[in-house]
């Protein structure tokens, strides 16, 4: 199985997550569920080279975060995108991807829920204590404790079904979800910040049960 882990540099890059820390961290949890895993630094050209691909890790940040959103995305990455999802392949999306991919019309519904600016939140990142459920397929989940950000009123798109949480100041947040979108399925983990999530054993477990959800073993 080959994964691809499409990290934010350039427009996809903020000061606040050093994804040319956490993806190397991504790629060692595929490594060991049995993927061949590739970084790609340049996101947009990265969605040009997803033909063989089985599963497409999103580690990236919001293109338009700064007031300058004339750039936008190619259309053949666009294109590449859009055929990659129609022909079955796996995505997982990291943290701050539920912001991310804005130029790109079927991300937000693919993925099912996204960060909204001056609506989404989250508290400053400290300890947290995620519950977890099962996957569609009863794969049961463990529940862990993690020091991350905790996100809160992302707009949801869709179904999905939460399979773990986080508590909200106004209640229980999802953590982590899966959907499928046409013929591809998506695992969505709003963990991710940087370096010290990771080194939650649990977090680690999610992301590898997530993995294997989104690109089962044929």
């Amino acid at each position: 199985m080959r994964a691809l882990i499409a990290s934010g540099t350039g427009r996809y890059a903020d000061p606040w997550h050093p994804f040319a820390q956490t993806s190397p961290l991504l790629a060692e949890i595929l490594h060991g569920e049995g993927f061949s895993v590739v970084i790609d630094d340049d996101v947009d050209t990265a969605m040009r080279r997803l033909d063989g691909i089985d599963l497409l890790v999103v580690n990236a940040g919001d293109p338009w975060r700064g007031d300058d959103r004339t750039t936008g995305a190619p259309a053949d990455s666009i294109a590449g995108l859009d055929a990659a999802l129609d022909g079955g392949m796996g995505v997982l999306a990291i943290h701050a991807a539920v912001a991310s991919l804005r130029d790109y019309p079927a991300w937000a519904p693919a993925i099912g829920g996204m960060w909204i600016p001056s609506g989404s939140f989250h508290p400053p990142a400290g300890p947290a204590t995620v519950s977890a459920g099962a996957l569609p397929d009863g794969t049961a989940l463990s529940g862990f404790e993690v020091v991350d950000e905790r996100y809160c009123r992302l707009q949801q798109l869709g179904e999905r079904h939460v399979v773990a949480e986080h508590s909200g100041p106004a209640g229980a947040e999802p953590t982590a979800w899966v959907r499928t979108a046409g013929s591809s399925r998506v695992a969505v983990d709003v963990l991710g910040h940087d370096e010290a999530s990771y080194e939650s054993v649990g977090h680690v477990r999610l992301i590898a049960a997530l993995a294997r959800w989104a690109c089962p073993t044929p």
